[in-house]
């Protein structure tokens, strides 16, 4: 496993050394984030970015009883992002899930313009822990997880921006004595309408966990205005930091097991 982590090391080196474009800006997606995974987008130096997404967890298929699922608990996450300069962005975020909280930060490291068909790079990598102490038995010192991940974007007829998110996790279970690692690949992508209506969609290639062993799908409609980025979706995924979101779910993409959600983030210029 050693080996695996120097390459994953050596390959993060040689692609920070990739020269960034002294261009004007690239922008593939609107927003620095889609339903759960991030796209190569930074903020403009010194703006804020503020987050509250919420995944309910009773499924639609619960039907008018429950308010189609809005009558049940929801998993709810936090965040606050920070721009350090226009390609580097650093946050801090807490779901209610196990009360886990993470930092992470992104780099954009590449970009193309539009002569040809855009491209983006960038890196992110983020630590996160459960502040909730995991009460299985040997488990106790095992809380702690990160994550690193290559953010490859382009551009197709000016609409349809596609996204490719291949990661490596360290320590997703973390309900087993010993760590372990696992690389999952993400892919979403988005279809512009016009420039405040678009359709996202994702899905999270995980593989088999054995307490998750169904891949993340999640679809839906971004509403944008200046400022801010409203998204409701449906998804088969309840959890919301990367994770606990990463590692798969209990509930399979079938129709009756989808759950309604929402993100709404605000661009704060200082």
């Amino acid at each position: 496993m050693e080996k695996k982590q120097l390459i994953v090391c050596l390959g993060a080196a040689l692609l920070v050394s990739l020269p960034w474009q002294a261009q004007a800006q690239v922008q593939v997606f609107h927003s620095v984030q889609s339903a759960n995974l991030p796209t190569a987008e930074t903020l403009l130096k010194g703006d804020w970015l503020f987050e509250i997404s919420h995944r309910f967890q009773l499924p639609v298929s619960s039907g008018a009883g429950d308010l189609w699922g809005l009558d049940g608990g929801a998993s709810l996450r936090l965040g606050l992002t920070y721009a350090v300069s226009d390609r580097a962005m650093v946050g801090v975020l807490r779901s209610n899930f196990e009360d886990n909280l993470e930092f992470n930060t992104k780099f954009g490291m590449y970009e193309r313009g539009y002569e040809t068909l855009p491209f983006k790079l960038a890196a992110m990598t983020g630590v996160t822990w459960n502040t909730d102490p995991v009460l299985v038995e040997g488990a106790k010192d095992n809380e702690v997880q990160w994550y690193a991940k290559l953010l490859i974007n382009t551009l197709v007829a000016d609409r349809l921006a596609i996204g490719v998110v291949p990661t490596y996790l360290r320590n997703p279970r973390i309900r087993d004595s010993e760590t372990n690692n696992a690389f999952v690949l993400g892919l979403h992508g988005q279809i512009y309408v016009s420039r405040s209506i678009s359709f996202l969609a994702e899905w999270i290639l995980s593989g088999a966990q054995k307490e998750n062993p169904y891949d993340g799908g999640t679809f839906g409609v971004e509403f944008e205005t200046r400022g801010h980025f409203f998204k409701i979706v449906l998804t088969n995924q309840t959890k919301l930091n990367p994770t606990q979101f990463l590692v798969g779910t209990p509930f399979s993409f079938h129709p009756d097991e989808w759950r309604l959600g929402f993100n709404i983030t605000r661009i704060l210029p200082f």
